[in-house]
């Protein structure tokens, strides 16, 4: 991953703390007058390009929306906030006091909205998505965008998904990294204690994949063009069957695990 993209997902992140809330207590009123910041927002128009960053203290699940509108699945409580092109979503459940009530809240009395802990988001083709998740997984299905997806202790899996004209970046920590059907124009994908592997429908311009205690495997289509490539493992075993280039080639492979086997090849 180059500075450049490390640099823009955390400008993303950092917005959340910048942007004044909108839209908090918008249709899907269920009649509680409490709802407060926690209520149903109307769903936002998102325009092709604009950046959409998920935030939440547990994992999501992100698909297909039918037309240009963000959705947020059955009565999931939610906060929106926007500035320029940048749209900001948060996830996170509310803190909890001693006896179990949220905090703030009358005894007796609930929001009437769950806190799930995989809520599902509707993402608009084109979107630029950006998620940090904790402590449970990120599912990805049929959802044509720019994907950069961070979880701790859970598992990121990508399907039928990406851009072959953008970036994608999948990064866990405990947990693994599974791809399935993946398109992607530079393609990064990081854990630590767990596998990685990518299959992709495209073949990305630069690949890197890295754990440190599992295998990593690449698989590219069976038209693959050469690449310059770098498969290195302390405990495990390389195969590479992909093309292979020299210096002068501009796609490049980077696959590194220390226990583990490194595999890249074709279909």
């Amino acid at each position: 991953m180059d500075a450049t993209t490390t640099t823009r997902a955390r400008s993303l992140v950092a917005l959340m703390a910048m942007v004044p809330l909108v839209a908090a207590c918008g249709g899907g009123h269920d009649g509680n007058d409490d709802e407060g910041a926690w209520g149903a927002a109307a769903q936002p128009t998102v325009a092709r390009g604009a950046d959409l960053v998920i935030t939440t203290d547990n994992g999501v699940r992100l698909r297909p929306a039918d037309g240009d509108r963000v959705g947020v699945g059955g009565h999931i409580r939610h906060e929106w906030s926007h500035r320029d092109d940048t749209w900001v979503l948060d996830l996170s459940c509310p803190k909890r006091d001693d006896d179990g009530r949220e905090s703030g809240q009358e005894a007796g009395r609930g929001s009437g909205q769950e806190c799930d802990r995989m809520p599902e988001v509707n993402v608009p083709e084109g979107t630029s998505v950006t998620v940090s998740a904790r402590n449970a997984g990120i599912d990805v299905a049929g959802v044509s965008a720019a994907l950069d997806l961070t979880t701790v202790n859970g598992d990121v899996t990508v399907t039928r998904s990406g851009r072959k004209d953008a970036a994608v970046r999948l990064e866990t920590r405990n947990g693994s990294v599974r791809a399935g059907t993946l398109r992607a124009d530079d393609l990064h994908a990081e854990t630590v204690n767990g596998d990685v592997t990518l299959d992709c429908a495209t073949s990305p311009g630069g690949v890197g994949a890295r754990t440190t205690n599992g295998s990593v495997r690449v698989v590219l289509p069976h038209d693959a063009p050469a690449y310059r490539i770098a498969a290195t493992t302390d405990n495990g075993r390389p195969s590479v069957t992909v093309p292979t280039g020299d210096e002068d080639d501009d796609r490049s492979m980077t696959l590194t695990t220390v226990n583990g086997d490194v595999t890249a090849g074709v279909e």
